[in-house]
């Protein structure tokens, strides 16, 4: 069974338009072990505030980047 503050930070991906791949880029990891520690697979010491704070720093790229084709 995952954590519960997994669950909190994909809808928090969700609502911040950031993708998995995004957040795995900002936090250093691959896209599959980010999915692994997501979904309860992994459970690495620090994850919960590494990710969080990545997550912040995502949504800020994606904020300022303009649209595509625009």
């Amino acid at each position: 069974m995952r954590a519960q503050w997994t669950g909190e930070i994909i809808g928090e991906m969700h609502l911040m338009g950031v993708t998995a791949k995004q957040l795995a880029a900002v936090v250093g990891w691959h896209p599959k072990y980010l999915s692994a520690v997501l979904n309860g697979h992994k459970t690495p010491k620090g994850a919960e505030q590494k990710l969080r704070n990545a997550l912040k720093d995502a949504a800020n790229n994606t904020k300022s980047k303009p649209p595509a084709g625009g």
